[in-house]
């Protein structure tokens, strides 16, 4: 297995492992709370909604949101360096799908939206009954070519909003203000303690 597909693979298993400094150090600089950021793979569209939704999976409360640790130029590098062509093919048409069911739903382009209605629309292929939910992980854990043709909409649109928020919780979990203002942090280690009752832990520890 090659580097592209190990770093791939730990960050869509959530895997709490850094991953390239080029791609890591995008969450270490200031926070940017715009639009404007110069996407690299993302067009002005996406770039809109993304950044959206990295707000609604993971918003600022008492500890910082998605928005405060760069998640949306995170996401959009990761994208970018990490997906093989046809990957970047399914995300891209299922990035247009969701678009396209926005407009149907909402009468406007999800570019000149606003949070609420991402988030409706959002929500609304989440909220699902189990057999639904299952049917839909069933899918996503086959290749696209054992999928039926009248589910391949379905397929490429989660395939999508999955990949959203599997990569915008790994780099939330492997950024340096969550590691240090969220997470357990202790720059100098002390003894390995391999049993301890979880009621004592507290929060995760930063790895």
């Amino acid at each position: 297995m090659n580097r592209r597909e190990t770093i791939k693979g730990l960050a869509l298993s959530f895997g709490y492992v850094v991953a390239a400094p080029t791609v890591v150090s995008v969450l270490e600089s200031c926070s940017a709370r715009s639009e404007t950021w110069p996407a690299i793979y993302f067009d002005k569209k996406e770039q809109h909604f993304v950044t959206h939704l990295v707000d609604i999976i993971l918003p600022a409360t008492d500890t910082p949101g998605g928005l405060d640790v760069n998640l949306p130029q995170f996401i959009d590098m990761m994208s970018h360096d990490m997906f093989r062509p046809e990957e970047k093919n399914i995300f891209k048409e299922g990035s247009e799908i969701f678009a396209n069911r926005f407009k149907e739903k909402f009468g406007n382009n999800i570019g000149e939206s606003g949070k609420d209605e991402i988030a409706e629309l959002f929500a609304s292929y989440f909220d699902l009954e189990p057999e639904e939910q299952t049917k839909v992980g069933y899918l996503q854990s086959k290749p696209i070519e054992e999928v039926p043709m009248e589910e391949v909409d379905n397929y490429k649109m989660y395939k999508f909003l999955f990949n959203i928020r599997s990569l915008a919780l790994f780099g939330y979990f492997t950024s340096e203000k969550v590691g240090k203002e969220v997470l357990n942090f202790d720059p100098i280690p002390g003894r390995y303690v391999p049993c301890v009752p979880v009621s004592e832990i507290g929060n995760a520890w930063t790895i």
